[in-house]
């Protein structure tokens, strides 16, 4: 065979091979799982503020508080109006974002206990770091006394030194006192700077507000440029301030030994405490609006805003004198129920402007968070991906279990139940003592139904679905 015949034949089957190599690499590529890539996989920033109930949000009906920056990214996001979490105090209620899961499953029960080196492998910080995410962590962790910090590339933890809680003030670097909100806003801003551009990165930042400073009696610490906000204002007085419903409630909570009035007597015990106290809750969630609002603008000067997905909640309710207590640890909706909302530019439009009516949990942050980042969901996670909820992927819930163990009575009595569309049912574990409420059509709770005949199916019902929600928990 002659050269130009052998240049020929090897011209021609080089042009069959090109020809073919899309289609090659193509059908190769599908054997290959998919990696995300920096420009797929969007950065999430995770805010969770403490002690905020559902209805201390302008976007969610309060006339009063002044919320825009929050507003703003709930309005043009999915906003859930019906956000919950599965027990109502800080330790707790944070492990359950952290790992998807009850109280029941997860084990943490009260503020020294640390989750365990399996359980945070299984975590959503821990899993988004072994896919290659950046991590950052500001604020009270709130889980244990020896938290992860070797899981995150930025750290900045209020809670140092052993405490529980953090101080609203400290002394900053240039040696000058320096309020929590403003520690916190300052640390996004260095670690937006640092991680920035780094992407993927995922930020979780945990507020010590509106959390009261505890003490004796305890007090709401503001910043003092935010004394002036709502000074023209009259908090109106909750319906359940009433002292008939402190009254009403059984003798083993009807007590002074009761956590909750024992804070009341201190924060709201006079109309003007009232006044002065629910004002300084809600310059706390002012203050820390306005680091959200910090933050969206250094998002814009980074040029990452359009692949950033910010999320919001509190970590459990608060009573502002309903009930005749301060607090939360209860199953009455200002206690359990707490602002959530998903800003996401990067969705499609179907489900932005949108305001959602599904139930949703603190048990589903960490599966939504996971499959944003197109992270795989573990088994162990309890909690739903919300944004497959919200597609119709997979049922939405129509009640969830509650659960709440810590200390016990007479400070607070241990309670469990179940949260439906319409109706709730708990049962105080220690004095089998039962609550049924109408909340669609009661949603103060002033009229306890327990006992009321006519409602006997439906309580047998809540009773029995009550028990078979148990077994699912543990």
């Amino acid at each position: 065979m002659n050269s130009v015949k052998k240049n020929k034949i090897l011209f021609i089957a080089l042009l069959a091979l090109c020809s073919t190599a899309p289609f090659i690499f193509f059908s190769f590529s599908k054997l290959i799982p998919k990696k995300q890539t920096e420009t797929t996989r969007p950065n999430i920033i995770f805010l969770l503020t403490d002690d905020q109930r559902f209805d201390a949000l302008g976007a969610m009906g309060n006339p009063i508080i002044q919320t825009p920056n929050m507003d703003k990214l709930a309005r043009a996001g999915i906003l859930f109006k019906n956000a919950y979490v599965t027990t109502s105090i800080c330790c707790v209620s944070r492990a359950s974002i952290l790992t998807g899961q009850y109280e029941s499953r997860h084990h943490i029960d009260d503020f020294a206990t640390n989750l365990s080196a399996q359980a945070i492998e299984k975590t959503y910080p821990s899993l988004l770091k072994n896919a290659g995410y950046n991590l950052g962590f500001i604020g009270k962790f709130g889980v244990g006394t020896k938290p992860p910090e070797y899981l995150f590339d930025y750290w900045v933890n209020t809670e140092a030194g052993g405490k529980t809680q953090p101080d609203y003030i400290t002394i900053g670097k240039n040696g000058e006192p320096i309020h929590d909100t403003d520690t916190i806003g300052n640390a996004i801003n260095h670690f937006l700077d640092q991680f920035g551009n780094k992407a993927p990165f995922c930020l979780s930042v945990s507020f010590k507000a509106p959390h009261e400073q505890d003490g004796d009696p305890p007090t709401y610490v503001i910043q003092p440029r935010y004394k002036d906000y709502y000074k023209d204002v009259t908090i109106p007085s909750p319906e359940t301030a009433d002292p008939k419903y402190w009254n009403q409630l059984p003798d083993f909570l009807r007590t002074e030994d009761n956590f909750g009035r024992q804070r009341w007597r201190g924060l709201f015990g006079t109309p003007q405490l009232y006044q002065e106290n629910v004002k300084n809750y809600y310059r706390l969630i002012t203050g820390v609006d306005d680091v959200i609002g910090n933050m969206v603008n250094k998002l814009q000067q980074l040029g990452i805003t359009e692949k950033t997905i910010i999320i919001l909640m509190g970590d459990n309710g608060m009573f502002l004198g309903e009930h005749g207590m301060e607090g939360k640890w209860y199953g009455y909706e200002e206690s359990i129920r707490v602002p959530l909302f998903i800003y996401d530019p990067t969705s499609s439009q179907k489900i932005q402007h949108y305001t959602a009516s599904q139930i949703a949990l603190n048990i589903d942050i960490a599966s939504t968070i996971l499959a944003m980042a197109h992270v795989p969901v573990p088994s162990e996670m309890q909690g739903k991906n919300l944004l497959d909820v919200l597609e119709n992927k997979i049922p939405a819930r129509e009640e969830f279990f509650y659960q709440h163990y810590f200390l016990g009575s007479p400070h607070i009595p241990k309670v469990e139940g179940i949260v439906g569309r319409q109706f709730k049912y708990m049962i105080y574990k220690e004095h089998n003592y039962e609550e049924l409420y109408d909340i669609k059509n009661d949603p103060h709770e002033t009229l306890n139904l327990a006992n009321n005949p006519k409602y006997k199916s439906t309580l047998e019902e809540m009773r029995k679905q009550y028990g078979e929600m148990k077994k699912t928990v543990l």
